[in-house]
C-alpha cells in the first residue's frame, strides 16, 4: 500500500509502555428519501440524512476483529483510566497505522458529509499487554476492538505476529489496515447506529444474539471493504489478497479449530472465514455501504 509519512498521529493515543502492561496475546489467547436503507433487526428500515441506520449490539461490551465463539478473553471491570500521550512513532509500523487511521477516518468523514452530516473523529489507542478502556480492562487476549463507551478503537500491535504465526495469515501491511478498517467500521455504526434497537430485539429474542452479533462484525467487513474501494489508487499488488487471509484467519471456525480442535457454529460471535472473505469482498467491489445489508440476508 502507498502510504505517507508523518500524518495522523494526532488521532493515535500512545500507551504501551504504562504500567500495568505485560503478558503477550500468546499466553491467554482463546478462543428512506436518497438514503442508503439497511434494515435494524425487528424489520424496520433506517436512514439518517442519507447514510444508512446501522445498528450495533448494544448489550455487548465490545466490538472486535476477533471471534472464537466463547473462548477468547473478554473485558473485566475496574480501574480508572490514565490518558496516553499523542503518537511520537518509534519506527514505519507506527507511521503507518497513523496514516491509515487517517486515510480511513478522512473518508468517513468525506463520506458523512456528501449526507450533511457530521463524523466525530476519534482515536485508536495502541497499548502494550494490558489497558483500562471505556468498556473495562483489556488485555492483550481481548484482540483489536472498538468500544462504544468511549468511542476508541485499542489494538496491541504484538496482535499482528500472532496472527501470522499461529492463525496462518499472509502478514503485510493491508492485514493491519484490514483490521484497523474493521474496527473504524464499528465506529460509524455507532454514530449512525441504534443500540437499543438492537437490545430490544435481543430482550424480545435472547436466542438471537450469537446471530445479531454475526450479523454485526460482517458489516463491520464489509465497510472495512468501502474503505479500501475508496483507497484503491494507492494499493499495491497482493494488498487486498493480504486482507482476505487476515479476513480469513480470524473467522470464528479458523480460530476454535486452532485453539479448541472443534468447530462449534452454534457459538460463533464473528462469522466464519468464509463469510467474512465474502463481505469484505462485497464491500470492496462495490464500493457502495447500501451493499453492507448483513442483516437481510
Amino acid at each position: 500500500m502507498k502510504w505517507k509519512r508523518n500524518t495522523g498521529f494526532d488521532q493515535i493515543e500512545d500507551r504501551r509502555g504504562q504500567a500495568g502492561s505485560g503478558g503477550g496475546l500468546g499466553d491467554v489467547l482463546g478462543s428512506g428519501g436518497g438514503g442508503i436503507p439497511i434494515p435494524i433487526p425487528g424489520g424496520a428500515t433506517g436512514g439518517v440524512g442519507g447514510l444508512a441506520l446501522l445498528v450495533i449490539v448494544g448489550f455487548l461490551l465490545f466490538s472486535g476483529v476477533l471471534g472464537g465463539g466463547g473462548g477468547l478473553s473478554g473485558l473485566t471491570p475496574g480501574g480508572a483510566v490514565t490518558p496516553g500521550g499523542t503518537l511520537q512513532p518509534q519506527n514505519d509500523t507506527d507511521q503507518f497505522v497513523a496514516y491509515v487511521v487517517d486515510n480511513i477516518q478522512t473518508f468517513w468523514a468525506d463520506t458523512f458529509r456528501a449526507s450533511g452530516q457530521d463524523y466525530p473523529v476519534t482515536k485508536l489507542v495502541l497499548f502494550t499487554g494490558s489497558t483500562q478502556s471505556g468498556c473495562g480492562q483489556a488485555s492483550a487476549a481481548t484482540g483489536p476492538f472498538y468500544c462504544p463507551s468511549d468511542q476508541k478503537v485499542y489494538l496491541d500491535l504484538g496482535f499482528f505476529d500472532e496472527l501470522k504465526n499461529r492463525f496462518g495469515a499472509k502478514g503485510g501491511d493491508f492485514a493491519i489496515a484490514y483490521v484497523i478498517a474493521h474496527e473504524f467500521g464499528h465506529h460509524v455504526q455507532t454514530v449512525l447506529g441504534t443500540s437499543q434497537a438492537m437490545q430490544d430485539h435481543i430482550q424480545q429474542d435472547p436466542s438471537s444474539a450469537n446471530d445479531q452479533s454475526v450479523r454485526l462484525e460482517l458489516q463491520a467487513d464489509c465497510l472495512a471493504g468501502v474503505w479500501a474501494h475508496s483507497d484503491a489508487s494507492d494499493l499495491e499488488p497482493g494488498d487486498i489478497d493480504e486482507a482476505l487471509s487476515a479476513a480469513a484467519a480470524v473467522g470464528d471456525d479458523r480460530i476454535q479449530e486452532a485453539t479448541q480442535g472443534r468447530v462449534d457454529p452454534e457459538s460463533w460471535t464473528h462469522g466464519s472465514a468464509e463469510q467474512r472473505v465474502a463481505w469484505f469482498t462485497n464491500g470492496y467491489r462495490s464500493g457502495n455501504v447500501n451493499d453492507c445489508d448483513t442483516f437481510s440476508q
